[in-house]
């Protein structure tokens, strides 16, 4: 599991990951640290968060923090509280359900066509990403968890060719809570989870579409089943 930090009001919290390397802008990579953080719940609905003690726990300063929280505020993730920060937007269960009932729209079918129509090459080319869901599953550590599985499935779907659905996609994905996903660590039943990717693959490869369609309506499943978990 990850380190804890303290928060302003005492509490430990997950500490999120020290950013570094050249591949984008700190405001980019502190963006994407926190919509993944968002997502599996780390920063918690109604919770305010200034930019100088999110700076603290990315080991970064303040600036990209606040800028990138900013670009989240466009997005309808957090809202901005004046002269204290930003308070981390409440998803209702009705709404949960809505983006899962249209990501399984979405996603389902265009994944299992995928079985007939993706080259071997561009599916294997997503076995890494798979594989480091399965690690950040098997370590614990849910910001890389999220990160990982987020950039597969987009990846998978980019494979159908239709970016504007991707882009959708990722938009129901940012606004997504994963609150479960602590308890399934401390269950010992993530890694199970994990390594549905790597089964979604191997169905793939093996132009398996009734399998495709079947192990992803369980994994869409799965997923809504972490945001019920919260009221566990």
């Amino acid at each position: 599991m990850r380190d804890m930090a303290q928060s302003p009001q005492g509490v430990d919290e997950p500490a999120l990951p020290r950013l570094g390397g050249r591949r984008s802008s700190y405001r980019e990579r502190v963006a994407d640290a926190l919509r993944a953080a968002l997502v599996a719940g780390e920063l918690r609905p109604g919770q305010v968060y200034s930019a100088p003690s999110l700076a603290a726990r990315f080991g970064v300063s303040a600036t990209p923090v606040r800028e990138a929280m900013l670009d989240l505020a466009k997005e309808g993730l957090v809202d901005t509280v004046p002269n204290k920060g930003f308070r981390v937007t409440v998803v209702s269960e009705r709404q949960l359900d809505e983006y899962t009932h249209v990501r399984a729209l979405i996603e389902t079918p265009t994944v299992a066509d995928l079985a007939r129509t993706a080259d071997r090459v561009s599916l294997e080319a997503l076995r890494p990403a798979a594989r480091e869901i399965v690690a950040a599953a098997a370590a614990g550590d849910l910001i890389a968890y999220v990160e990982a599985d987020n950039r597969f499935h987009l990846s998978l779907l980019a494979l159908a060719g239709n970016a504007h659905l991707v882009e959708v996609v990722a938009d129901l994905r940012g606004r997504s809570r994963l609150y479960g996903l602590t308890s399934l660590v401390e269950a010992g039943r993530l890694l199970a989870s994990a390594e549905e990717h790597l089964e979604l693959l191997d169905a793939l490869l093996a132009r398996d579409e009734k399998a495709v369609h079947e192990i992803m309506t369980r994994h869409l499943g799965h997923v809504r089943g972490l945001w019920a978990a919260a009221g566990d």
